[in-house]
């Protein structure tokens, strides 16, 4: 993924390394991951590059606009549950970022009406 905004970056970066420490345990795999959360992945990651939000947003899981598929959506929410609590011991920077991110409020209209795509 290749991203210009920090903040989606960052946001990226902890996706991943909830991914990875979920599949790690769960599906004995190391560093890499298996094709069910590589395509977890790549999926949280388009979903990132094209969140109408993008700077102003709050985290997934407090946002109004949910574009994740259900399937993926709960896909996510299990890798959330388990690597959510073990992320401050494995990643402590990553996992207080997200922390701060999820108080954040949702976007203003102001800025859900810029985001919106036109058309």
């Amino acid at each position: 993924m290749n991203f210009d905004d920090h903040r989606m970056a960052r946001e990226y970066k902890t996706v991943r390394a909830m991914i990875i420490l979920y599949c790690r345990d769960h599906h004995g795999m190391g560093k890499d991951v298996c094709g069910p959360c590589r395509e977890l992945l790549n999926y949280s990651g388009e979903r990132l590059e094209k969140c109408p939000f993008q700077e102003g947003k709050t985290t997934c899981v407090n946002c109004q606009t949910h574009c994740f598929k259900p399937e993926m959506r709960e896909g996510v929410r299990e890798v959330m549950r388990y690597a959510g609590p073990r992320m401050f011991r494995r990643h402590p920077v990553l996992a207080l970022f997200h922390f701060i991110d999820g108080r954040r409020k949702e976007p203003t209209d102001n800025i859900r009406r810029k985001a919106a795509p036109s058309g």
